[in-house]
């Protein structure tokens, strides 16, 4: 149990901001568990935005607009930005339309590209966008909802992670990839079956819920053919793009659905 608490501390470490300032074990058994524990991280993301969107729209003065968007950007610094970077990086390399090893280089040049900022600000537009009309009546599902958003986007990371090869053998991704194989994958559905358990006592919209998930399902179908056609493999930008890319697919999902379920 020791070695799964360092696990996720090491998680919140590398994928959020949130200061930890322990010197923690980094060999592979202690990686294993943090690959372990990518969806909880996730989901206490989720329970930290719900609680802060919750407390802006309830105990403070602020419009509705205002409240969508700190939501917005608690979205981008809670992460410290970390997969944000990963998007830029993966987009430069793809819109260059060059052989995959040019694009594994395009993604080690520090610089930013054209494209990067481009892709970027597509992407921040578009959740801003999302979250600000998905929220103008919340009810309690909808709370749970952004909760669920991080915690499938992490869980396909994991997926992603030891399901899809390395396209190189240095980094970050190939470094949590090193310390675990597919069958670590195991807690995933425990996760979510628990989850899904806890949701019962607060909502009976399991509809919602299970598009989402069937969402992330066929993201995690989509890029791991993509990873390998564009990259020939992953890498932590090409992770992280993929977590930024299923978030906005998730949060435009609850957006359809807004306009032609929940109304």
């Amino acid at each position: 149990m020791m070695k799964f608490w360092k696990g996720f501390l090491i998680d919140i470490q590398f994928f959020t901001a949130i200061p930890i300032k322990l010197e923690l074990p980094m060999d592979q058994e202690h990686l294993k568990k943090a690959v372990q524990a990518f969806p909880l991280v996730g989901l206490l993301q989720g329970i930290i935005y719900s609680a802060f969107f919750y407390f802006c729209s309830e105990f403070t003065p602020f419009s509705h607009l205002a409240s969508a968007f700190l939501l917005w950007l608690a979205t981008i610094f809670l992460t410290g930005g970390i997969h944000l970077d990963g998007w830029m990086d993966a987009s430069d390399a793809f819109f260059s339309y060059q052989d995959q090893e040019k694009r594994l280089e395009i993604m080690k040049d520090p610089r930013t590209g054209a494209f990067g900022v481009l892709s970027i600000l597509v992407l921040l537009s578009c959740r801003f966008l999302f979250i600000y009309e998905s929220t103008v009546n919340v009810e309690n599902t909808f709370y749970i909802i952004i909760a669920m958003i991080p915690f499938l986007s992490k869980s396909v990371m994991g997926v992603l992670l030891l399901t899809v090869r390395a396209a190189k053998n240095e980094g970050l991704g190939a470094l949590f990839q090193k310390a675990a194989k597919p069958q670590s994958l195991w807690p995933y559905p425990f996760y979510l079956v628990c989850l899904l358990i806890l949701v019962s006592f607060f909502s009976k919209e399991f509809f919602i819920i299970g598009i989402l998930i069937l969402a992330s399902a066929c993201c995690t179908f989509l890029f791991r053919r993509k990873a390998m056609k564009w990259f020939g493999g992953i890498t932590g930008d090409v992770l992280g793009a993929a977590v930024e890319g299923i978030e906005l697919l998730l949060w435009m999902t609850v957006w359809l659905l807004h306009y032609f379920v929940m109304e």
